[in-house]
């Protein structure tokens, strides 16, 4: 009996702290994985601590988790409050870009300086599909370690306006049918209607939208569909 009623706490603790974290990173935004300043990641690191800790914790009621991951979450919406407004606590906080690579050379004082050695930046580069430093003129190491480049201009990839073509205009796909269902909204929203939607299935020699695992609609290419 004990087991059990054990068993119904820690379901109900999961359950609550389920909700609370994706209630907290809904108010938070939409900040990537990429996008996380060291700020962010520890305050991942010890809300998550603070939640698998009460989960297992007998003595910790839903109430205490629920003020705590409140508490917690409120202190992070203040401080993104604050660093919003108060834009000189930014660099203190969450750290300011730092130029590594400025016209061409390396600067070893800012590699000092961040902790960062050469096979670390080179390795930064690679992943840029850049293999050659020849190829940088400058390299900005971004607040979340991420590395921002601008390429010399030899080793720039050409565009169209070097090309001096005629500008087009550009138009996004929109889905129209995902995993067999129809996504009526979207097709509305392009001005069409279910009748317009099978005649396209029916030109690609398609009999139902559920024979489709994906569809989408191109003003300038039309229909692309992909099959079951």
């Amino acid at each position: 009996m004990n087991i059990e009623l054990d068993f119904i706490g820690i379901s109900l603790k999961i359950i609550l702290g389920f909700f609370l974290l994706f209630l907290i990173t809904k108010l938070l935004g939409k900040t990537t994985i990429k996008q996380l300043t060291p700020f962010d990641f520890i305050s991942a690191i010890v809300l998550s601590e603070l939640l698998g800790n009460a989960i297992y914790e007998e003595n910790i009621t839903m109430i205490h988790i629920i003020y705590t991951l409140f508490l917690w979450g409120i202190l992070m919406i203040f401080m993104e409050k604050i660093l919003l407004k108060h834009k000189g606590l930014r660099g203190f906080l969450e750290g300011n870009p730092s130029i590594i690579i400025r016209d061409g050379k390396i600067d070893r004082y800012q590699l000092k300086k961040n902790r960062m050695n050469i096979n670390q930046l080179l390795s930064l580069l690679r992943q840029s599909e850049i293999f050659s430093v020849r190829e940088v003129a400058f390299a900005i190491l971004e607040t979340n370690g991420s590395i921002s480049i601008l390429k010399k201009h030899k080793y720039q990839k050409v565009q169209v306006q070097d090309l001096q073509l005629p500008e087009k205009p550009e138009f996004l796909s929109t889905t129209v049918i995902l995993d067999g269902e129809i996504l009526l909204d979207n097709i509305n929203g392009l001005g069409f209607d279910k009748t317009w939607l099978k005649n396209q299935l029916a030109a690609n020699g398609i009999a139902s939208n559920e024979e489709v695992l994906y569809a989408d609609w191109l003003h300038n290419d039309g229909m692309y569909v992909i099959r079951y």
